[in-house]
């Protein structure tokens, strides 16, 4: 009994060692944002390269569409959207969600701006903002014309997001266009 503890013990820890090593670096300000490919709620399909040297870009990841929190943070950008619009940034919510879901969401809040689907998860690893759970954790990131990440709020406050967004544009240097 001691030799099977001892075993289950050492493939623990030898898993836990392996998948930690595996794990995505954490993203930082100065870093290159990852690239993604992801299909969105206006039937589109955005490519974050596509935006380098032309425009900055804000992702918003949310956890899960439908819940209580991200369709609070969902209607803050549809009501006070048209203050992120004054600037010359593109915006974007993004979940682990099915672009199903995505669509249903969108539908319901009356989203005006695209909602990413990334169900592979691997833009949510990427960016390290896969949860222990399997969704995405609460974080937006700021993306400049260079492609490098300009800030990364972990502090989201659902109800007051699109402001937010606006003070940390602000805050970065961005004027209204």
């Amino acid at each position: 009994m001691k030799f099977h503890s001892s075993l289950l013990s050492l493939t623990i820890a030898l898993s836990l060692a392996i998948s930690s090593s595996l794990a995505a670096k954490e993203l930082s300000v100065g870093d290159d944002a990852p690239n993604f490919s992801l299909k969105a709620t206006n039937g589109k399909t955005y490519t974050l390269a596509n935006y380098k040297g032309r425009q900055a870009v804000v992702l918003a990841w949310y956890p899960m569409a439908n819940t209580r929190g991200c369709t609070i943070e969902c209607l803050s950008l549809v009501n006070d959207g048209h203050l992120i619009r004054q600037y010359d940034v593109s915006y974007f919510m993004a979940s682990v969600d099915p672009l199903e879901d995505n669509l249903d969401f969108a539908k319901k809040t009356k989203a005006d701006f695209p909602m990413l689907s990334d169900p592979t998860k691997s833009a949510a690893k990427a960016f390290d903002v896969l949860s222990f759970l399997g969704f995405a954790k609460r974080w937006t990131f700021y993306i400049g014309i260079n492609g490098k990440i300009l800030k990364i709020d972990k502090d989201i406050e659902p109800k007051s997001a699109a402001k937010d967004m606006v003070d940390n544009l602000k805050l970065l240097g961005f004027t209204p266009r």
